[in-house]
């Protein structure tokens, strides 16, 4: 595979992760009536739908522009484990949810490493002066 392929599939990833995410931060403001019972399940009050919906919106739109896509992932991340975290507090170990979220994320990271190079650098393991492997730059 190329090096622009897979910069292309990285990039339709990370759109795809933020379609998702923006389409369930307005399912969430408009707060349907199944969506108030999941949330009052988890623990949440029945309000929270368009408080959650900000943020679900803010970190897909900073995911979705590329100069900001790394700060989009880490946000995302972080409310796709507070998410993971809810369905462990009420005993859902392993729910449908939790395993959407855990596929989303690495969707995500999966498409931010093969689209920024930013990110592979970061990633990338480094070669110390004695020929071993080291994080150190």
């Amino acid at each position: 595979m190329t090096n622009r392929s897979a910069e292309r599939i990285g990039r339709a990833l990370v759109l795809l992760v933020s379609t998702f995410l923006i389409t369930d931060g307005f399912i969430q403001i408009a707060s349907p009536p199944f969506l108030v019972t999941a949330l009052t399940h988890i623990g949440f009050p029945p309000q929270a739908g368009p408080a959650i919906a900000v943020v679900t919106l803010t970190c897909a739109l900073l995911l979705a522009a590329r100069v900001t896509a790394p700060f989009g992932a880490l946000l995302t991340t972080a409310f796709l484990g507070g998410a993971i975290c809810a369905h462990v507090r009420i005993g859902e170990i392993g729910s449908p949810p939790q395993l959407l979220c855990l596929i989303l994320g690495a969707a995500l990271w999966g498409g931010l490493v093969l689209s920024d190079y930013r990110v592979r650098a970061l990633l990338a393991p480094r070669r110390g002066v004695d020929g071993y492997w080291s994080a150190e730059v």
